[in-house]
């Protein structure tokens, strides 16, 4: 993958004693834009590149908090595994929206509260063995340093092809985990940044071959509640699990995007009652776990009446945006391979952009001028360790564009990036 022209710092600067430690995609994109003036709520912004959905009311979605009560006991730590209350909160909803009459059913044991997506992963990842952890290209920015940092495993890429738009089924599953020894796999499902989404059967078939083979599946489900295909409200692995303690499938998910509460840091991990033991373990000694005031706030939204009204708020204002962005980047000449079936993000491809314009870096730094953000396709190129040498990123003639913020951003970005198109023709 093409890395960053800067470095978070200079190397003249750091310690002999510490490493350099790459900006993820997200952030060293944000960092730019901030360099030529961005600044959040900026009127002649649009942050088309935002990782995150927008977080007020809306139409037809359940009240906001917007105060949170602190009492005395919120001044002492949390357990690190999460306060009792909303873990069985979790459990709850699980069962009840993925596991109604089935024998085998969630319980706090199964469940561990952390503080944010990222800090839920790492404990996750922190945990494995000496294996070979499989991942999908692309997929999430973060996952290449993630993958990087623990030494116990090594991970392996699965390229997805956009000719055939990014399928991937059971055999290929089960060839990649015996053809390459994977004991673990992580995807992001739907995914960041395709939106492609394994649902029903093809999904229930991924936990069928899991199983059989003893490889653990890590689904990152943090997009869950925007799904724009098929007939069910919202798409978990928990719906296909046998046993809760022994199938290899863990889960994450959390406030962040789902309830479009990313400030509250709040989320969890579900799995089987020995990875949470083990996830639990790790916590101790990463990150000393979530703040008990957010989690206490955090119960009432789990609520399956609260959570289902939310997820279909989403969906109604959300489809809306999809179809805003997808037909402005088709009237600008971006191809959208997949017609994102989940998340908040149009995968694009460049090529039929004016010249100048039809490389993810190349795109980015001109918006710039027109005062919105894209991320560059390159950035979704998750190489742990760098191990291809510095080649070319396949998904150089790709950029990310977010309608997670308002309609009226996304249409100022829309006609920003008009105006750069018809300029560079």
């Amino acid at each position: 993958m093409t890395q960053p022209p800067e470095p978070a710092l200079p190397l003249e600067s750091a310690p002999h004693a510490f490493r350099q430690v790459p900006r993820t995609g997200v952030i060293y994109v944000m960092n730019e834009a901030a360099r030529h003036g961005y600044q959040p709520e900026h009127p002649d912004w649009a942050n088309l590149g935002q990782g995150a959905p927008e977080v007020g009311l809306i139409p037809e979605g359940p009240p906001r908090i917007t105060a949170i009560e602190v009492d005395e006991h919120d001044c002492e730590y949390a357990p690190v595994v999460g306060i009792p209350e909303l873990r069985d909160a979790v459990a709850a909803l699980y069962n009840a929206r993925y596991r109604q009459g089935k024998a085998s059913q969630y319980t706090r044991d199964n469940v561990a509260i952390v503080a944010g997506g990222r800090t839920g992963l790492t404990r996750v990842v922190s945990t494995l063995g000496r294996a070979h952890l499989g991942h999908f290209l692309p997929d999430y920015t973060a996952y290449e340093e993630l993958l990087d940092c623990f030494g116990a495993f090594v991970p392996i890429p699965i390229m997805l092809d956009p000719d055939h738009r990014y399928r991937f089924n059971q055999k290929d599953l089960e060839q990649e985990i015996l053809g390459r020894g994977l004991s673990g796999l992580l995807l992001s499902n739907p995914s960041n940044p395709t939106g492609k989404l394994v649902r029903g059967e093809a999904l229930a078939s991924w936990i069928d071959s899991g199983r059989r083979l003893d490889c653990a599946l890590i689904f990152d489900e943090f997009y869950s509640h925007y799904t724009y295909v098929g007939d069910e409200l919202t798409v978990s692995a928990a719906a296909h699990v046998e046993d809760v303690n022994t199938d290899p499938v863990v889960i994450l998910d959390g406030l962040t995007k789902n309830w479009r509460y990313p400030g509250f840091r709040v989320a969890w991990v579900v799995a089987p009652r020995s990875v949470i033991e083990s996830v639990a373990s790790a916590g101790s000694f990463l990150d000393g776990g979530c703040a008990r005031p957010m989690q206490r706030a955090a119960v009432p939204l789990l609520d399956r009446a609260v959570a289902d009204a939310e997820a279909r708020a989403i969906q109604r204002s959300f489809r809306v945006k999809r179809e805003r962005m997808m037909t402005g980047l088709e009237a600008l000449g971006v191809r959208v391979d997949l017609p994102p079936q989940g998340g908040f993000y149009c995968w694009g491809e460049l090529s039929r952009l004016p010249e100048g314009l039809r490389t993810g870096m190349e795109l980015f730094r001109a918006a710039l001028s027109e005062g919105v953000i894209v991320v560059p396709g390159e950035f979704f190129d998750v190489d742990p360790g760098h191990r291809r040498g510095g080649r070319p990123s396949r998904f150089r003639h790709y950029a990310r564009f977010s309608f997670g913020p308002s309609l009226p951003v996304l249409d100022r970005g829309l006609a920003g990036l008009e105006r750069l198109v018809r300029r560079a023709r």
